[in-house]
């Protein structure tokens, strides 16, 4: 690890995938990915279908292990580590479909976000009652009748109780109606200005890059373009690339 920011050495990036090869069987599905998360940053990985955005978000987590390359969190080389021992060093979920307890109450699905960590500190509850107060409001009714929008403060609220230093999210804007979407990057937006790093895993390109610091584009599990997201969003073969034709 590096020495503190105040003596003038470079930090450690948060996340780091450094020439990542990564099979199915004989199938190749990512090919030297290069990507990085800094402390404190909002990073959006764009795709379309097939792409290898899911398979990015699993050899994350370690979910599947990376034939060639390293996965880095904090400087550590975590590439043989399991996902609990990822999820211990401060990694944490929002899964495509937000994948709740339906049957189960708020309450009950915010404390099971914070079941590798005893239940969950007053301290986390808190928190997360203070960025989403409909939440507190809401902690006796189940999960599962509530609608989407709010379905995905309760996602994203079990994933914070247990403290992550970097929150994965994957495909938020799925199976949502377009005025939903708008209002999910806006909690998207307002968690990560609480000072939680995020890796946004979508399609929606222009509601991901309005939101994100950077942006890397994935095609046929190759990184096909990557840079400052407002650069990214004036960038001419963005389209191309993401379509990937």
């Amino acid at each position: 690890m590096s020495e503190a920011s105040g003596n003038g050495a470079a930090q450690a990036p948060l996340l780091q995938l450094e020439a990542v090869d990564t099979y199915y069987g004989p199938i190749h599905i990512l090919q030297g990915v290069n990507l990085q998360v800094e402390h404190g940053e909002l990073v959006c990985l764009l795709g379309g279908n097939a792409s290898g955005k899911s398979t990015t978000l699993k050899t994350v987590l370690g979910i599947v292990r990376p034939r060639n390359g390293a996965v880095r969190f904090e400087g550590e080389d975590v590439t043989s580590r399991n996902t609990s021992y990822r999820i211990g060093k401060g990694m944490a979920i929002v899964p495509e479909n937000r994948r709740l307890f339906g049957p189960m109450t708020v309450l009950e699905n915010l404390q099971m976000g914070a079941y590798l960590h005893g239940g969950g500190t007053k301290e986390a509850f808190d928190r997360v009652y203070d960025l989403f107060p409909l939440l507190y409001e809401r902690r006796s009714q189940l999960a599962g009748t509530m609608s989407g929008g709010e379905q995905q403060m309760v996602a994203m609220g079990r994933a914070l109780m247990g403290k992550p230093k970097l929150l994965l999210m994957d495909e938020p804007s799925m199976g949502l109606a377009p005025i939903l979407v708008e209002r999910s990057f806006e909690i998207i937006k307002q968690v990560h200005e609480s000072g939680v790093a995020m890796l946004v895993v979508e399609q929606n390109a222009n509601v991901s890059l309005s939101i994100a610091d950077r942006g890397y584009v994935l095609s046929t599990g190759r990184l096909v373009l990557e840079g400052p997201a407002a650069e990214l969003r004036e960038h001419e073969d963005l389209r191309k690339a993401y379509l990937g034709r």
